[in-house]
């Protein structure tokens, strides 16, 4: 694993981990509005465990969807790395093929038709002669 790769990573998990703790924090404070407004004491712990329970859920689907997010952007940086090399292996290809051209050319450059009646096609040249 190269630097660069580990200071994506980095990042990545840093980003990741304070949307995790803004969409905690958001949603503890809507909890503690709730438990304000409860009457008595029964209620207020049938509140607060209310409250612990949905904070509890909503904790695991945050979790759930930070690891979704980490196996996407895995999964992004997969691919990019696959067309990456795709693209270098055809600019390789292209090199290559330009080098050949050239090489075969007695001039050095690429030939062009500028003449139809250079062209060796049924109706065009010697072979219908």
């Amino acid at each position: 694993m190269n630097s660069e790769t580990q200071y994506e990573d980095s990042v990545s998990t840093l980003m990741l981990e304070n949307i995790k703790n803004k969409l905690i924090n958001a949603f503890r404070d809507s909890g503690q509005h709730a438990a304000a407004s409860c009457s008595t004491n029964d209620s207020c712990n049938l509140v607060a465990k209310d409250i612990q329970a949905n904070e509890e859920l909503r904790r695991a689907k945050i979790d759930g969807a930070i690891t979704w997010l980490r196996t996407e952007l895995l999964e992004m940086r997969s691919q990019d790395r696959q067309l990456a090399k795709t693209l270098l292996d055809l600019n390789t290809e292209i090199q290559r093929l330009r080098q050949e051209n050239e090489s075969s050319s007695p001039d050095k450059k690429p030939k062009a038709v500028t003449n139809n009646n250079d062209l060796k096609t049924p109706f065009h040249g010697s072979e219908l002669q």
